[in-house]
């Protein structure tokens, strides 16, 4: 990691010595192409999204330099893109989301043709430098996506948890839930057969609930609503036996 900051260190020393405001916003303009190409190729919607986001943030930075570099037509292509790219963030389906990358895609890469364009008659710098500077943002675009893939990785890897968790929960709602209702089915049984031999069971005792109000209770209130239901239940009995023996 030390090494990557020092790497970092290093292009943007050269960066700001060396690159123009069309140089710079060309880096950003390539990067979000990059970006998008890799949403374009994704095979989910998940992935889509992520790099159709990362491709905004790319073209969002190359505004502040395509401004001062005055190259109006590759600054209102990626304004057009970042409209289109931000509608992928609301799409349903895989399908809908591609359909505004692609366009996107298209945009992003006419911008980075227009600035190219913009930047040539400025190049200041001279043929070593600039290919120095290529291999560095080659370098440093590559490091920027292993370490959006490894984010990517571990986001996934807590959903994945957190959906464990949740069915972990949900097993232990059930099998709670089954305990308390076979608890109950067996006081209801001694209820009913005590009342008949007592000849009390003109109205046998019941029990409903809705197991969907229940499931969604927390471990502790379901606790709470089965222990009022057999206090409930016990007192009901007591009752009926109670009346019948007058």
């Amino acid at each position: 990691m030390k090494h990557f900051y020092l790497f970092l260190f290093l292009i943007t020393s050269l960066i700001s010595k060396a690159q123009t405001p069309c140089d710079n916003a060309n880096y950003y303009l390539v990067s979000a192409y990059s970006h998008v190409k890799s949403s374009y190729d994704a095979n989910n919607i998940s992935h889509l999204k992520y790099f159709a986001n990362r491709s905004v943030e790319s073209l969002k930075l190359s505004k502040k330099n395509l401004s001062s570099c005055g190259c109006e037509m590759a600054l209102e292509l990626a304004n057009k893109a970042i409209d289109l790219l931000l509608k992928v963030d609301a799409a349903e389906t895989y399908e809908d989301g591609r359909f505004f990358v692609k366009q996107g895609r298209e945009l992003s890469k006419q911008s980075v043709i227009e600035i190219d364009k913009c930047a040539a008659p400025n190049k200041t710098v001279n043929a070593s430098n600039t290919q120095t500077l290529s291999d560095l943002e080659k370098e440093q675009l590559k490091l920027q996506q292993q370490q959006e893939a490894l984010k990517l990785k571990e986001a996934q890897l807590k959903a994945r948890m957190a959906e464990e968790k949740d069915k972990t929960l949900e097993l232990e709602k059930e099998q709670l839930m089954l305990s308390y209702k076979n608890a109950i089915a067996t006081n209801l049984k001694t209820y009913n057969e005590t009342l008949n031999m007592c000849n009390c069971a003109n109205t046998p005792l019941e029990y409903t609930e809705n197991p969907a109000t229940v499931t969604s209770k927390t471990i502790e209130d379901i606790k709470k609503y089965y222990l009022l239901n057999l206090e409930m239940l016990a007192t009901k009995y007591t009752q009926v036996l109670r009346l019948c023996g007058k």
